[in-house]
């Protein structure tokens, strides 16, 4: 039997000799501080002041007795991922680049709004899934980010970009990897992040997108608290979506379905389906149909794409946006169905940090 890259686990980080304390829990910075001889509560007032007032530097912990900040400093790093490219689009919106401690790299988006900021997020450097009409699909697979690198990439934009810390925010993993390839370290982040005496971000806030990995969506929804859910459709029949999202070869619609309408939903809960729109290809009224009924078999949302190109990358020369009035089409047939259905004008085309557009061009640490 042929081995797909998702059936086995993405490689792991590689800690250093020091390793960091971004990315710990409440439980385990009691640990922490209790191994080093200090009372449990000192693990307390450093996860509040790593999450609730954003210190990056031990210098900053002044409530910590000098001593035991002192060894804080020499041995355990905070670990906090290095912005060292930073793009700004002309919507107001910025592509990060983040350098990670062993050289790799990922990227982030921060997107501001009149009254909240959504930040995208990566769970792995690369991605293994393939997605012939995404760029990140084009890496393969590097490694998992830990628990850290993702709460970081929050962090970081957050210093950068500013705004109060009871600001509301938006978290998408819709960046480079594919989330529930990576769930137990996203679920570790997603617990650091919902935390209520650090980031307090609460969950319906936090989104993780999917290709259609089946089994992870059935873990996910075994835990509770627990992210939203989005999941990656982008063709209505079978032939079509294995063309290009190699998943559905494994997990047809089919079974797509089946494991989405069995997803346990809280009241007023809806999965978000994600599809792009490839002319010719995906965009057909049929095709609106078909969309519609599929959404109806669960409580759902559509989320319309139109593909945002990447001209460094052959696998999409084919690939072309729809016409603005077949997507006013489809939207006609979606909401007629009594669905509710909106249009992502995705930010940051011209910086390629729109949805699929993420990638670094030469190799992971480039």
């Amino acid at each position: 039997m042929t081995t797909r890259p998702w059936d086995l686990p993405a490689p792991e980080p590689s800690p250093g000799s020091l390793p960091a304390v971004l990315g710990l829990d409440r439980a385990a910075l009691r640990a922490l501080a209790m191994e080093w001889g200090e009372p449990s509560f000192r693990g307390d007032q450093i996860f509040e002041g790593l999450y609730r007032h954003r210190w990056d530097t031990w210098a900053s912990f002044s409530i910590l007795p000098g001593t035991f900040r002192t060894r804080l400093q020499e041995g355990r790093p905070i670990g906090l991922p290095e912005i060292v490219e930073s793009v700004p689009s002309t919507d107001g919106s910025t592509k990060h680049v983040f350098r990670l401690a062993d050289g790799l790299r990922v990227e982030g988006v921060h997107m501001p709004y009149r009254d909240r900021s959504t930040l995208c997020l990566s769970s792995q450097v690369g991605c293994a899934m393939g997605c012939t009409f995404c760029a990140t699909g084009s890496m393969g697979i590097g490694r998992n980010l830990d628990a850290g690198e993702i709460v970081g990439q929050v962090l970081a934009m957050l210093r950068r970009h500013g705004g109060s810390p009871a600001s509301p925010v938006n978290l998408v993993f819709m960046g480079m990897g594919e989330p529930l390839h990576n769930l137990d370290h996203v679920l570790r982040a997603f617990r650091i992040l919902s935390d209520p005496r650090g980031l307090a971000i609460s969950p319906r806030r936090i989104t993780v997108s999917t290709s259609g990995l089946v089994p992870g969506i059935r873990a996910l929804g075994s835990h509770h608290p627990r992210p939203r859910l989005a999941v990656s459709l982008n063709a209505t029949t079978d032939a079509q979506r294995s063309r290009t999202m190699p998943v559905n070869r494994v997990w047809n619609l089919e079974a797509l379905g089946e494991c989405l309408g069995a997803f346990p939903l809280q009241r007023g809960e809806r999965i978000t389906l994600e599809y792009v729109l490839l002319r010719g290809l995906s965009d057909g009224l049929e095709d609106g149909r078909r969309l519609a009924a599929f959404a109806k078999r669960f409580p759902s949302k559509v989320n319309l794409i139109p593909f945002n190109a990447t001209e460094s990358d052959p696998r999409m020369a084919d690939f072309q946006p729809p016409e603005e009035s077949r997507i006013g089409e489809l939207c006609r047939i979606l909401s007629d169905s009594g669905l509710t259905v909106s249009v992502r004008r995705s930010r940051g085309q011209d910086v390629a940090g729109a949805c699929g557009q993420l990638v670094r061009k030469r190799g992971f640490r480039a």
